[in-house]
């Protein structure tokens, strides 16, 4: 018979079992996840999860808020996308998987941006009532809820968003309050006047998470201070050197320090340039290390002057100092007062004069010097007001600035400068570049100043009545970081290293937009007298009754304080403090009010985990331990996890000005939502990742291989029933080598799942998917799958598709929610069904063969090196298809040899024959250094090309349907 003649040839392809499924290649994202997000908002996906999951162990994730305040940026998109990952994942794992969004609505930033309004329509936020400009600052914040929830839900999120907390709740308000007042009766709360930061743009302290260094050009110095009062007539006619990088705070100096063990020496100047602050005769005291560098600071070369002698610490216990502008013309006075000098451990010698002014005002190390001395009353002023402005009334410098109103220099640095060159106490001067801290929300720099404020104290033992067993808020929070889980590990030691070193936690801020500090100070008592708060359970509860029915709006509205103390205390007696509570309060009380009081929050009021980015170790981790340490104890959270920052392509931070952001609306305009997901399930989220359009299409590219094996399974399930299933017992080995594999990947997944290694997982799947599957099995099995009839090994194939596809769709769906759906219900559809309903199937553990895996494995190197020899024949051109070959394979190893005689080797080869043999094979063999013991001769197939099959065999034309083989003629009938 002739295979070109087709009036004898019949047809045979519409014979062939091929797959069959409307599922398109293209994905279509960007349009069709919308109406997803409306199938799952009817079904009410969210609500059914719950009720599926009453009686199932709970695990949830509590929210850290993000602020209400603009549309969302990338690093918003990462950090919910984890969130919903892991959401999602421990939910098909088992569990009542709960998760509660939430927004910080307090704050600064929502109130400057009602004051900018104000301003533009020339109205004064002092003349606006209180409670007034609060509902404005409400209603802003309500619009940016809105628009940031539906922002969050278009990226696939799933959780309670008909009922998110926010912390402008009148319940959360309460609460919140409640918390503040736990600290106010366990006695760790304190009135303090000490240096904070100062923001004086936004006219309020700010705590360490709400400042961010960046680096700034300031104004250095080198002031020289007259020695008085030795009666050493060599020293006394000496000055000391300091050397400053913030001269606005020369006004305030009370004092000058050196180091206990340096070198210091007095320098004479001998010779000057022309252009110089020293004179000839002037004597410098300065220590050694340093010297040098300082007077060439002052440019004198070392020709221009000499080292008269040692000036021990002996000597310096001596002096007593002047203040450059000590009796200046119009001074007043004002720094007529002696200097104090001493030695202080914290003088370095590394840079500098190797003495250090100080203004125990402005500077944290000094402040605590001078307390410890008990000299605070001596050494404290009240220059800078809270604008950033010298107090009007001080000599020479009343009315400048260090700051303007943009956050920019100001004039005060340069009226210093210019007045110490006026009256002679300048050595020179210079610009320096530095890290200084700034304010994350308004951008500009920040000051250190001493202002009246409210602290926790964090060293002062706790009453039992919080289980603190008379430990301070610090040692247990040292406690508690060490019962956590923390990923990665590295953010245990960095909260822990923040937690021995920080301050008093500052509570107060000078504003009017959050939950004020219910509390009140007894008039005419000192903040050190034991009756300076009022410590009253009545009020108290009075407060918290307020609160809930009327919200925060209560403590400011006409008469309150009567309200709260009237009948049980005299309120003529007391003042009401009027400050607000640093937003960090507010969002790390949110586990009381979210966790502890919801019903749908956790029994002990402690979430499985928090998880944010590494910059919330000083900010919400570390607020939220310190709170419910301070309230309760112990941490609110039993694993923390933290992402890193997102940066562009080339690894640099994203900005606008260098226009390398990313803006995850426009990434789903163009790729949808999952194109976005599988970025972040792709990433190592622990660190710093990369984003920019090279990235995405590459992610892109990834996703469509996955979809595309999706497809496969889709098209070869067609019309499977169970009828057609087969027990694993009675499998091929392929097929219990699938399942072996599933096996594996179910430990694997659900370890990854429950570690948050959401790149470990998708890697492991993608891999499996793209590689051991679409490349091997499925490549494999697409013979049989196509040509077979009704054989025992095409419905062990089919079921293994089967159980391949319920594992791969649900191990998927926490990353591809909308994929994952989309291909659940081209097999499955129906009103009310859904993959995210489902959970991830138990995995028998006899799947599990570690045997027959290492025999596969041998199998498999031995394919690779088939594979590689027919290769170099398909490019060479020699034959077209795999099928055209029949090559002799020579293995050496007698095990290997078995276990290939014994699978079918030529069907695992795609090949139409095989022949596997022991002999020796000669020298010209196909060999790959790495499969030591396999060598392949390539042959070309014998016999007729199968119509049908295409595989070329000896017996093809001899069977009733013309031009078949045997296999295909059964197939037929």
């Amino acid at each position: 018979m002739c295979a070109d003649t087709p009036t004898q040839t019949p047809e045979y392809k519409d014979t062939l079992n091929l797959p069959k499924t409307d599922f398109p290649m293209r994905a279509g994202l960007p349009k069709r996840e919308p109406e997803w997000l409306k199938r799952w908002e009817t079904l009410g996906i969210y609500d059914r999860l719950r009720e599926k999951g009453a009686d199932r162990p709970p695990f949830t994730l509590h929210d850290g808020p993000p602020y209400a305040n603009g549309h969302l940026h990338i690093g918003h998109a990462l950090n919910k996308t984890i969130k919903d990952i892991i959401v999602r994942s421990h939910q098909m794992m088992g569990h009542d998987s709960r998760y509660i969004p939430g927004w910080d609505c307090h704050g600064l930033p929502i109130e400057w941006k009602i004051e900018e309004q104000y301003r533009k329509k020339g109205k004064n936020k002092d003349a606006v009532p209180i409670n007034e400009f609060r509902a404005e600052c409400r209603k802003f914040a309500e619009g940016w809820v809105d628009i940031q929830r539906d922002e969050f839900k278009r990226l696939g999120v799933t959780g309670a968003w008909d009922k998110p907390y926010l912390t402008m709740d009148f319940h959360a308000e309460r609460v919140i309050a409640e918390e503040f007042m736990k600290f106010l009766m366990n006695g760790t709360l304190y009135q303090g006047s000490k240096p904070v930061m100062w923001s004086p743009v936004e006219e309020t302290a700010l705590a360490e998470a709400e400042v961010e260094y960046h680096d700034k050009d300031s104004f250095t110095i080198w002031v020289k201070f007259q020695v008085v009062g030795t009666g050493d007539a060599t020293l006394d006619s000496a000055q000391v050197v300091i050397w400053t990088t913030t001269p606005w705070t020369i006004p305030s100096n009370k004092a000058v320090v050196y180091g206990a063990d340096f070198s210091y020496g007095l320098y004479e100047i001998t010779g000057r340039p022309e252009e110089c602050w020293a004179k000839i005769g002037d004597r410098y005291i300065l220590a050694d290390k340093l010297a040098a560098d300082v007077l060439g600071r002052a440019r004198l070369d070392e020709t221009m002057y000499r080292r008269l002698c040692d000036v021990t610490q002996e000597d310096l216990a001596k002096i007593t100092l002047k203040h450059p502008l000590a009796g200046a013309d119009g001074a007043d006075g004002e720094w007529d007062d002696i200097r104090d000098f001493r030695a202080a451990d914290f003088v370095t010698d590394e840079e500098g004069t190797g003495f250090v002014h100080c203004a125990p005002s402005h500077g944290m190390e000094e402040y605590e010097l001078y307390r410890d001395l008990g000299m605070l009353q001596q050494v404290i002023t009240y220059n800078v007001m809270d604008n950033g402005g010298f107090r009007e009334e001080l000599p020479f410098f009343g009315g400048t600035f260090i700051l303007n109103r943009k956050g920019k220099e100001g004039d005060a640095n340069t009226a210093v400068i210019n007045k110490l060159a006026e009256v002679g106490g300048l050595l020179a001067r210079g610009k320096i570049k530095h890290s200084y801290p700034h304010s994350w929300r308004s951008k500009a720099p920040v000051i250190y100043r001493n202002t009246p404020q409210w602290f926790a104290a964090i060293d002062k033992p706790v009453g039992d009545g919080q289980d603190m067993h008379g430990k301070t808020i610090r040692e247990r929070a040292l406690t508690e970081i060490d019962n956590v889980k923390w990923t990665p590990q590295s953010g245990r030691n960095r909260l822990h290293s923040m937690m021995e070193a920080r301050p008093d936690w500052v509570l107060s801020r000078q504003r009017a937009w959050g939950v004020p500090l219910t509390c009140f100070t007894k008039k005419g008592a000192l903040p050190n007298d034991e009756d300076f708060l009022l410590r009253n359970e009545a009020v108290n509860a009075r407060i918290a009754e307020a609160f809930e029915a009327e919200g925060a709006d209560a403590w400011y509205a006409d008469g309150a304080k009567e309200r709260f103390l009237g009948g049980i205390v005299d309120p003529e007696a007391y003042d009401q403090v009027m400050d607000i509570l640093d937003v960090w309060f507010d969002s790390g009380s949110t586990h009381a009010f979210t966790l502890r009081d919801r019903e749908d929050g956790t029994e002990d009021g402690i979430a499985d985990v928090y998880m944010e980015g590494t910059d919330q170790h000083r900010g919400w981790f570390h607020s939220s331990l310190l709170q419910s340490v301070g309230t309760t104890g112990r941490a609110p959270y039993r694993n923390v996890v933290t992402h890193g920052f997102t940066l562009d392509e080339k690894g640099m931070k994203m900005s606008k000005s260098l226009g390398n952001t990313i803006v995850p609306e426009e990434v789903i305009k163009q790729y949808g939502a999952d194109i976005l997901r599988l970025w972040v399930a792709q990433t190592d989220y622990t660190a710093d990742q990369r984003i920019g359009p090279e990235i995405l299409k590459g992610v892109a590219d990834s996703y469509r291989r996955l979809r595309n094996t999706m497809r496969f399974m889709l098209g070869a399930l067609g019309h499977f029933t169970e009828a057609d299933r087969v027990d694993a017992s009675e499998m091929p080995e392929l097929e219990r080598w699938v399942l072996h594999r599933l096996a594996e990947l179910d430990e694997v997944v659900r370890e990854g799942y429950r570690a948050f290694d959401f790149q470990g997982v998708f890697q492991q799947l993608f891999n499996f998917a793209t590689v051991e599957l679409s490349a091997f099995y499925f490549d494999i099995r697409k013979d049989a799958l196509y040509c077979d009839g009704d054989t025992q090994r095409r419905r062990a194939a089919r079921t293994v598709m089967d159980l391949l596809f319920h594992r791969l769709t649900t191990w998927l769906a926490p990353i591809l929610v909308f994929t994952m759906e989309d291909v659940w219900l081209d097999r499955f559809p129906g009103e009310k069904n859904s993959v995210h309903l489902q959970d991830i199937p138990d995995t028998p553990a006899i799947w599990r063969d570690d045997a027959l895996a290492a025999k596969w494995a041998d199998v498999r190197r031995a394919r690779r090196v088939v594979t590689a020899a027919l290769e170099i024949q398909r490019t060479d051109k020699v034959i077209g298809a795999s099928l055209e070959a029949a090559p002799v394979v020579h293995i050496e190893d007698a095990g290997t040899l078995a276990a290939l005689k014994s699978v079918a080797f030529d069907d695992l080869c795609i090949t139409s024959g095989i022949t596997l043999t022991a002999d020796p094979a000669p020298a010209e063999a196909f060999r790959m250094p790495d499969v030591a013991g396999v060598a392949v001769v390539f042959e070309k197939a014998e016999g007729e090309k199968c119509q049908r099959c295409w595989k070329i065999l000896p017996d093809v034309g001899q069977h009733a349907h013309p031009a078949t083989c045997a296999r295909c003629n059964d197939a037929l009938g």
